[in-house]
Order: C-alpha cells, then sequence, then structure tokens
C-alpha cells in the first residue's frame, strides 16, 4: 500500500498534529494548496517514531480545554525538535500551557467574524495590514502570556491573539486561518510555511503523477498482476488510469453492473475506459442477480448490505476467471488490489478523536475486499478530491468525467425509496437523466456538488389528458458544499425548475408530481437513504 512516509521524503514537509478539531483537514487543505506538501496526525504521536523530520509543526485546535485533566497534549520531545511551530487556537492554548502561561475559561465567548489589530513586525504578518478581519471559535483564551513571548496581535477582549517566540520561531494564533471566513488567512498560513519554515512549494500533481508511476513499478515488480474495481466516477478512474500507466495491460480493471447504475452508465464507462483511456477492462453484468436479491426488501441498510455483499461474490468471482486466465497464459500472478482511497479516508481513521460515528453504512464497496489475501496499493491516498481531478485534467481524463457529481456505491436504489424493482429502477433512471440534463444545458452543473432524481414511494392524484391519475411523485435533490459534511439546497432559477418538471412528468411514464427537497445538511442528509 502507498506509504505517507514515501512521499514524506521526497518533498518539503508540515507536520500537522491533530487535537481533534472538525477544521484540521481545512489546514492541510489550505497548505497543500500553497503547494506545500503536508501531513496530518494524531496529536499524540511519538516524535520518536517519525520516519521524517518535517520543515514545521502545526497544532490544530480542539473541542478540548487544556487545563482539563483528560485533554490532549503533545509528546514532550516536540519541543526540542529545533522546527518552527505554529499554535493554533487550542494550539496556542498548548504552546502556552505548556510553556508556563495561563488559560482560562473567559465570561465572554469569541465565536465567529472578529476584527483584530496587529503589531508591527510579525514575521507570521509580514506584508498584511495592521487590521484583520478572523474568524474566532474559543471559550478559553489566554490571561498571560509565557516568559519571553511577545504578544502581536489583539482584540477589544483578548490582549493575546496572537503571541510569538522568535528566537525559537513558535507562534501562536486564537484564530483559525484555515477557514474561509478568515479572509487573509492563506497569506498567513504562507508566511508561515513558505516564510518562516522555508518549505519548497514543489508539491504539484505534475511533479506527484511520475514519481507515483515510477513507485509503482517499483512495488509492483516486473511480472505481478493487479486487480481493482472501477465505477467510472473520478476517483476509480484516476486510479486506474496511474495503474495502466505503469504497468499496461497487468493490470484488470472490473466493471460490474449491478443493475442499478444511471441511464447507460456502464456502457459510456466502458466506452470511456476501454477506448478513450485505453485501461484493460472486464465488465460483469450481474444485473439480474442484483435486482433478484433487492425484490422484496425495503429497508435502506439491508439494499446496502445486499449490494456490497453481492458485490464483493461477483468481483471476486471475475477476479478468478481472471487469475487462471493469466496463470495459464504463464503471465504470473495477481498479488496485488487497486483502491482508490482518498486522504480525508486516511484522515478520519487517524484522527485524535478516531474514525467518526456512522450515520448509515458507507455509500462506496472500497476497503470490503481484506479476505481476498492480496495486497492493496492505494495510489491517491496522499491526495484531496481537488487534487484528484487536477491529476486527472493532467493524466487527459475528460473534464465532464473530471468534475462527475459523486455516485453512491449502491446507486439508484437508495434513490429509489421501497422496493427496488426494473419498472421503478427504468422510472428513476428516466428522471434523473432529464434533470442532469437539463442542468448542464442551463450551466449549472459546475456549480452544483451533488444533484440527484429520487422516487418516492407515495402516489398522488393528477389530471393529465382530462383524466384522473394515480402515480408516483419524484423528488428533486441539488446541494452546495465544500466537504460533504455540511451542505445547503441550491438555489434554482425559477424558469428551469419549472421545466424540469414539465419534462419529467411529460417524459416519464408513472410520474404526475414533481417536488423540491430544500433541506440542509445537517439535519438531512443529502441522500434520502
Amino acid at each position: 500500500m502507498a506509504s505517507t512516509v514515501e512521499v514524506s521524503q521526497q518533498y518539503d514537509t508540515i507536520l500537522i498534529l491533530d487535537f481533534g478539531s472538525q477544521y484540521t483537514h481545512l489546514i492541510a487543505r489550505r497548505i497543500r494548496e500553497l503547494g506545500v506538501y503536508c501531513e496530518l496526525l494524531a496529536c499524540t504521536v511519538k516524535i520518536a517514531d517519525l520516519k521524517f523530520k518535517p520543515k514545521g509543526v502545526v497544532l490544530s485546535g480542539s473541542p478540548y480545554s487544556v487545563y482539563d485533566v483528560d485533554s490532549p497534549h503533545v509528546d514532550p520531545a516536540l519541543w526540542t525538535l529545533g522546527v518552527p511551530i505554529l499554535g493554533i487556537c487550542y494550539g496556542l492554548q498548548e504552546i502556552a500551557w505548556t510553556k508556563g502561561g495561563k488559560v482560562e475559561p473567559h465570561d465572554k465567548r469569541e465565536y465567529g467574524k472578529a476584527d483584530i489589530q496587529i503589531r508591527p513586525g510579525s514575521r507570521l504578518f509580514a506584508g498584511l495590514p495592521n487590521d484583520l478581519t478572523v474568524w474566532m471559535s474559543h471559550g478559553d483564551q489566554l490571561s498571560q502570556a509565557p516568559e519571553g513571548f511577545k504578544p502581536v496581535a489583539y482584540t477589544a477582549t483578548s490582549p493575546y491573539t496572537a503571541i510569538e517566540k522568535e528566537e525559537e520561531q513558535i507562534y501562536g494564533i486564537q484564530f483559525h486561518p484555515e477557514v474561509t471566513h478568515t479572509p487573509k488567512g492563506s497569506a498567513i498560513l504562507r508566511n508561515f510555511a513558505i516564510g518562516i519554515c522555508g518549505a519548497n512549494a514543489n508539491w504539484t500533481m505534475a511533479s506527484f503523477v511520475d514519481k507515483e508511476i515510477e513507485r509503482i513499478r517499483n512495488v509492483v515488480g516486473p511480472t505481478a498482476q493487479v486487480i481493482g474495481a472501477v465505477s467510472g466516477g473520478v476517483d476509480s478512474t484516476v486510479a486506474a488510469m496511474i495503474m495502466s500507466k505503469a504497468i499496461g495491460d497487468r493490470f484488470h480493471a472490473i466493471l460490474v453492473d449491478n443493475g442499478v447504475m444511471r441511464l447507460n452508465e456502464c456502457q459510456t464507462v466502458q466506452q470511456t475506459l476501454q477506448k478513450h483511456l485505453g485501461i484493460n477492462l472486464t465488465l460483469a453484468d450481474a444485473s439480474e442477480l442484483f435486482l433478484g436479491r433487492l425484490k422484496g426488501v425495503t429497508d435502506p441498510e439491508k439494499k446496502r448490505k445486499i449490494i456490497g455483499n453481492s458485490f464483493i461474490e461477483v468481483f471476486e468471482a471475475e477476479g478468478a476467471k481472471i487469475e487462471a486466465q493469466v496463470e495459464q497464459e504463464g503471465k504470473g500472478k495477481i498479488e496485488f488490489l487497486l483502491q482508490g482511497t482518498l486522504y480525508p479516508d486516511v484522515i478520519e481513521s487517524i484522527s485524535f478523536k478516531g474514525p467518526s460515528a456512522t450515520i448509515k453504512t458507507h455509500h462506496n464497496v472500497g476497503g470490503l475486499l481484506d479476505d481476498m489475501k492480496l495486497k492493496v496499493i492505494e495510489p491517491l491516498r496522499e491526495l484531496f478530491k481537488d487534487e484528484v481531478r487536477a491529476l486527472g485534467s493532467i493524466m487527459g481524463i475528460d473534464d465532464e468525467l473530471i468534475w462527475r457529481h459523486p455516485f453512491p456505491g449502491p446507486g439508484i436504489a437508495i434513490r429509489i425509496l421501497g422496493e427496488v424493482t426494473p419498472e421503478q429502477v427504468a422510472i428513476a433512471r428516466h428522471a434523473d437523466h432529464i434533470y442532469i440534463e437539463e442542468i448542464k444545458k442551463a450551466g449549472l452543473y459546475r456549480k452544483i456538488s451533488q444533484a440527484y432524481a429520487a422516487l418516492l414511494p407515495v402516489r398522488s392524484v393528477g389530471v393529465m389528458g382530462d383524466k384522473r391519475t394515480y402515480e408516483q411523485v419524484i423528488a428533486l435533490r441539488a446541494v452546495e458544499t465544500k466537504d460533504f459534511m455540511t451542505a445547503d439546497w441550491f438555489e434554482f432559477p425559477y424558469d428551469i425548475l419549472k421545466r424540469i418538471s414539465s419534462r419529467i412528468i411529460n417524459e416519464v411514464q408513472g410520474v404526475n408530481r414533481v417536488v423540491y427537497d430544500v433541506s440542509s445538511k445537517p439535519p438531512a442528509t443529502i441522500e434520502w437513504e
């Protein structure tokens, strides 16, 4: 499997220590956007266990208070590492608490936008105006700075909004530069990572892809074969493209038709991956198997499990066929399994808080094949979604695929509320196709993070052709989001909604009513099931 240590040794790396803040992953994204590579580890990591020396360290925020008995603290060896350190929010308080300052609860909590005043001379704020708007989120604050630390920013209620000890290159800020609500936040992080730490801004997808292809060739060797599932989404396509460029036809992509894909999905994916991108692809049509097992099932979790388990069964069977053929031809053995794991999945697993509570079974099927006794290889393991898209563009993948909206592993099955039948699938597919087609015609597709049509398990009275109808209801869903952890519903122009509704009712047999979902996440989820 891909090792983050190897990447950290190839690039100047900023180490981010996570104390459980909901914003920690944003610190990593902002620093990566500067062209500087960074890694995120739990705050409890032992410095002696690091396989690389970072150019600098960032301490994240946290829901804890530093003075609590069970609050998290860094390894004391951090302070002797000899690299610049930046503490953000709780990170500032961790610096102060450790170095002999005082942190106390304040009677006036600072939450939301705040105006801070900058004292001149700080490298952290170099090139920035003396007054800044920032985003605060804290109840505790410094009442006394540690000895030798200079206050360099303040608000009306907080005299120690930012402190520093330049000779030791330790800096602390009470606000969050990583969020978009701090307009100059990226400039502050740039001053730290590049200006103070001296990190080279050489993290680009162009440099990554060549090194990753070479790494895969070394890992896989000259004869081993690799299999992997593809779905037509950007993650699996980019991962497959990298693998194909690295080892050619020794990579075997498997596309499983589960009967609940979008309209003409499998044919389109096959055309794109096999003919246009030259990927060695096998299409396994198991639609009748999946739909047969879904008959009579209405519980969404049961749908997911049936589809997930059936996928494993079909994938393993196809893998066995490929393996038998490869061995018969004397071309080696299948030794590796390709997975399209992204960095947010890695962050979730190594977070100080641990993996978040399961709201519902994971939409995708990656990671379910541990019993296959294959070594996992994950070329996208260090990348965020926007980096994967940039990588796909560099590799010549079409923009329409790169910017395609996410599609859940269980497919249309969890967008059909109630029993999944071939007839219901046909209705949901047709409505969804019209919906997406009109969104693209209106030039709105890239402005929307995810959109789909759901088929509701209710019927409504209508009038069509002077006759009474009693038919089904389509619910349209479209959201805007940066991280899919929170989302707002998209505000369509009324004329576009009117056109979409008219087309669906007129063209989709069995539907006489269309509604639009105006729920945000939370409390709703993006998918209906």
